[in-house]
């Protein structure tokens, strides 16, 4: 068996956490696709040596052989294996190096019990949807998926946009803000969540749209059916808005019109015994903390 892992960089405090992990697949026999620069991260920050089997750089060298592919870090991290490795195929595994993580939610306290069920085959799959999104000027992103959202901004510090918002061809709203987010159920507890937009799970088949400081204070945020195109057109003063898909951003000329779908491809990850998507929530947003419930 082989398995892959990604990484960017961790902190030091979390060196012992990486020796049991990587110590765990040495003792096993199960041979490891290590992410290069993480590697050279390691050696060249810490001067330790984790145990492998081969390197990759990218997609285009990835073995989808990789049974399960371990991304070590936080959200972003993961959202970085995504793009590197391009594969719907093989679940991802978030191994949390820091504090909040609802991608990574694997502790470090747990390393050791949560490689035990995954080996074991005790957990269940859920499948992610990613959203689409293409220009109509042919300058659509080489990688146009997102797993948490697309979003538009305005590209300076005063003027509002104007984003004209189709649903099905139908218009829901002209909004005038300061940009507005496109979340998938993945999406819905990240950049949405942190402007007040609703929380969905997983499995959920919408789409969450959300302004960012509309004009109008009667602007709320929409749920609709991810079954629906939304198409996007946006004005403004100057020349340029910025799109972002995840951490992605370029600027994109007001002549751009976005069109955004679900993707046909879902991401993989796993659920490990005990930790359903509420009880997720209830640890990482501290839910009953306060005495009172």
């Amino acid at each position: 068996m082989q398995v892959a892992v990604f990484g960017i960089s961790v902190p030091e405090s979390f060196l012992p956490v990486l020796q049991e992990f990587f110590g765990f697949f040495e003792k096993e026999n199960i041979e490891i696709q290590l992410f290069r620069p993480f590697y050279n991260f390691l050696t060249e920050n810490f001067g330790t040596k984790p145990y492998f089997t081969s390197f990759f750089e990218s997609y285009s060298d990835f073995d989808t052989d990789n049974s399960f592919i371990f991304s070590i870090g936080g959200d972003g991290t993961f959202l970085h294996s995504v793009v590197n490795i391009r594969n719907f195929d093989i679940p991802v595994v978030g191994v949390n190096s820091g504090r909040l993580g609802f991608l990574a939610d694997v502790s470090r306290e747990h390393i050791q019990s949560a490689l035990a069920d995954i080996f074991n085959n005790n957990y269940s799959v859920i499948e992610r949807s990613l959203l689409r999104v293409e220009y109509n000027n042919g300058d659509t992103p080489e990688f146009n998926y997102a797993l948490n959202e697309l979003a538009v901004f305005k590209s300076d510090s005063s003027s509002m946009i104007r984003i004209t918002s189709m649903c099905d061809e139908v218009l829901l709203n002209n909004y005038w803000a300061d940009g507005l987010i496109i979340a998938t159920p993945t999406g819905s507890t990240a950049y949405s969540l942190s402007v007040g937009g609703p929380i969905l799970t997983p499995d959920s088949e919408n789409f969450v749209i959300t302004p960012l400081a509309p004009h109008n204070l009667t602007i709320r945020p929409v749920v609709v059916p991810d079954k629906y195109e939304i198409n996007l057109k946006v004005d403004g003063r100057g020349t340029h808005f910025l799109t972002s898909l995840d951490y992605r951003s370029e600027a994109v000329e007001f002549s751009t019109e976005l069109k955004i779908k679900k993707a046909n491809v879902t991401l993989k990850t796993l659920q490990l015994p005990g930790q359903d998507f509420f009880n997720t929530l209830r640890n990482k947003l501290m839910w009953g903390y306060d005495k009172r419930n």
